[in-house]
């Protein structure tokens, strides 16, 4: 550049670069419509534009907060992980026959790989200076397809999950504090419902129960004829026993 002209951002890879190094460049001012100061209007521009989407994503985490679970219990089998939205597509793939079960590794490496890889190999399949994508017809097929599929697996994964579900067994219970001296608890431990709802009734392949709402004589009527993935006839104690454990499970309410 000239003295005195200041320095000069190229915004356009279009301009010819000149091998010949003894030459002083030219003055990239004489392309008009091209090139900017560097600073202060490229610069000024970046932050401006960075501030606003600063500003934008901090407004969407105070409206909308990241949800929160119960705390994480290694102990329970039945719980359903879901990941972020941003890998869904790979949590879906992981869902068909193909790349699940013994050809795990297939949907966790070998297929990501490939995408990805593609991804990275693009620039240097096409290297020619044109820019409309009807001129790079195999970068841009490569592309769509990459979109197109992160797409189509990202909703078969939303439209296909339990959410329902999946609210229930994240949400976060008060726990209620009681005392495993009882005569209740003492019932609950002697029989198998401990198995199913935890050894602190927290819940794990059944519910929880705490703050159940259920009256005692509904919890001695469930013991009996059973619910949902509970079969019926479960408790064999006696009925005083069952009269216990009924009234414990009743006090299990939050303050």
């Amino acid at each position: 550049m000239h003295r005195g002209k200041g320095m000069k951002f190229v915004g356009d890879s279009r301009v010819p670069y000149k091998a010949n190094r003894t030459k002083t460049p030219p003055d990239y001012s004489e392309y008009p419509g091209k090139t900017e100061p560097f600073w202060p209007d490229f610069l000024l521009k970046e932050w401006m534009v960075g501030a606003v989407f600063l500003i934008g994503y901090l407004i969407l985490t105070v409206a909308h907060p990241s949800p929160l679970e119960a705390q994480a219990d290694p102990t329970n089998t039945g719980y359903i992980p879901l990941p972020d939205w941003y890998f869904l597509f790979l949590y879906q793939l992981l869902k068909y026959e193909y790349a699940s079960g013994p050809y795990n590794i297939i949907g966790a490496m070998v297929i990501p790989g490939i995408a990805f890889g593609a991804l990275l190999l693009a620039p240097f399949l096409d290297r020619g200076p044109e820019r409309r994508p009807m001129k790079r017809p195999l970068p841009v097929a490569f592309m769509l397809l990459a979109i197109a599929s992160m797409v189509f697996l990202t909703w078969e994964s939303v439209v296909n999950h339990d959410w329902k579900a999946a609210a229930k067994q994240g949400a976060i219970v008060e726990t209620v504090e009681f005392d495993k001296e009882s005569d209740g608890y003492k019932v609950y431990a002697g029989q198998s419902c401990i198995n199913c709802h935890g050894e602190n009734l927290e819940g794990g392949a059944g519910p929880s129960l705490m703050n159940t709402g259920l009256t005692a004589d509904e919890v001695a009527k469930i013991a009996h004829e059973g619910i949902g993935g509970m079969p019926p006839d479960q408790y064999k104690g006696s009925d005083e026993d069952l009269q216990k454990l009924a009234e414990f499970i009743e006090s299990l309410k939050a303050e």
